[in-house]
C-alpha cells in the first residue's frame, strides 16, 4: 500500500486549474551538472539535515553560466546591460521552437532561419532545436562536436528584431568560434586541441579559416539587446513546431552577467486563459 504523506490538500494546490499545457524546456540541474570545458564543478554542501537539524539547508558554490542559463549582454559586450538592467518584458512573449536539424560543427544559417517553421516574426522569443541537447552531458560530442550559430545568424537575428534567442547547444555560438578554438581564453591551440587538430584532419581547414572570430554570434546579438539561452533542453521535442508564450526570468543578480534561469513554454489550447486586467 501506497502512503500519501503528503495530504489531500497539498496534492489539490499542485494542479493545474489554468487549461494551460505547460512546457519545461530546461534541463534538470544538481550536484554533477555538465560544466563547459574550463568552468569549475558545482559543489553543494548541506549544511543543515533533517535528521541532526529538523530542517534542510545547503550551500552552493556554481557559475552561473551552468547548465540552462541566459547570458546578458554584459557578458562579452562593455557598457551594455547587466542581468539586473535587462527590463523584465524581455523575459517574457510569444515566440516560436523551430526545428533545424544539425549534424557535427554544421553551421546554422540565415537560410536555415528563413526556412524554420512556424515562421520566424518580429519580437518573438526563438527557440532552435538542433536535436543536439539529446547529448547533453559530460561529454565531447556536446561540448566539442556540436552545431552551432556563427556571425551570419547573429546579424539575421538582429535584422529580424527578435526578442531574446535560444539554442539547445553548449553556446550561442559554434565551438569552434568559442574559447574550445583558438580564441580568447582558449589560447592559441584552444581548450579541446584534439577537436582543433580533428577539424583540420576531417576537412583540410585550420579552426581560424572557417572561423576566424571569436564569438560573433553572442557579441552581435548581445550588443543589440537581445538576450541569448544556451543549453535548452527538458520538453523542447513536445513543443517543437509550435507558437506558444514563453516566461524566461533569471534572479535579480545586480551586476550579473548571466544567470540559471527555468524556460517555461506554454500554450493554451482553449484560449480560455486571460492575464488580469490590474483592476480591482
Amino acid at each position: 500500500m501506497t502512503v500519501n504523506i503528503r495530504g489531500t490538500e497539498f496534492e489539490e494546490n499542485l494542479k493545474n486549474g489554468t487549461g494551460l499545457e505547460f512546457y519545461d524546456l530546461t534541463h534538470p540541474w544538481g550536484l554533477g551538472v555538465p560544466c563547459w570545458p574550463y568552468f569549475e564543478d558545482v559543489s553543494i554542501w548541506r549544511l543543515h539535515t533533517m535528521a541532526r537539524s529538523g530542517v534542510l539547508t545547503n550551500r552552493m558554490t556554481i557559475t552561473m553560466h551552468s547548465g540552462t542559463h541566459m547570458d546578458a549582454p554584459a557578458h562579452v559586450v562593455e557598457e551594455t546591460a547587466f542581468m539586473d538592467e535587462v527590463p523584465l518584458p524581455h523575459f517574457f512573449g510569444t515566440g516560436v521552437v523551430v526545428s533545424i536539424p544539425k549534424k557535427k560543427w554544421e553551421v546554422i544559417t540565415p537560410a536555415d532561419l528563413e526556412a524554420a517553421r512556424p515562421e520566424i516574426r518580429e519580437g518573438d522569443i526563438v527557440i532552435v532545436n538542433t536535436g543536439w541537447h539529446q547529448y547533453y552531458g559530460d561529454n565531447n560530442n556536446y561540448y566539442g562536436y556540436s552545431p552551432g550559430f556563427y556571425k551570419e545568424a547573429g546579424e539575421w537575428f538582429v535584422e529580424k528584431k527578435v526578442k531574446l534567442v535560444g539554442t539547445d547547444t553548449q553556446a550561442l555560438d559554434h565551438p569552434l568560434a568559442t574559447a574550445i578554438g583558438p580564441h580568447g581564453p582558449g589560447g592559441e591551440k584552444g581548450l579541446l586541441p584534439r577537436v582543433c587538430a580533428e577539424y583540420k584532419a576531417t576537412t583540410g581547414h585550420d579552426v581560424l579559416q572557417d572561423f576566424p572570430e571569436w564569438e560573433p554570434c553572442h557579441h552581435i546579438i548581445l550588443k543589440a539587446g537581445i538576450c541569448g539561452v544556451e543549453n535548452v533542453g527538458g520538453d523542447i521535442d513536445k513543443i517543437t513546431g509550435k507558437r506558444c508564450t514563453f516566461a524566461i526570468f533569471p534572479w535579480r543578480w545586480v551586476k550579473g552577467d548571466g544567470c540559471m534561469v527555468r524556460v517555461v513554454a506554454m500554450t493554451d489550447p482553449k484560449g480560455e486563459y486571460r492575464i488580469e486586467t490590474g483592476r480591482g
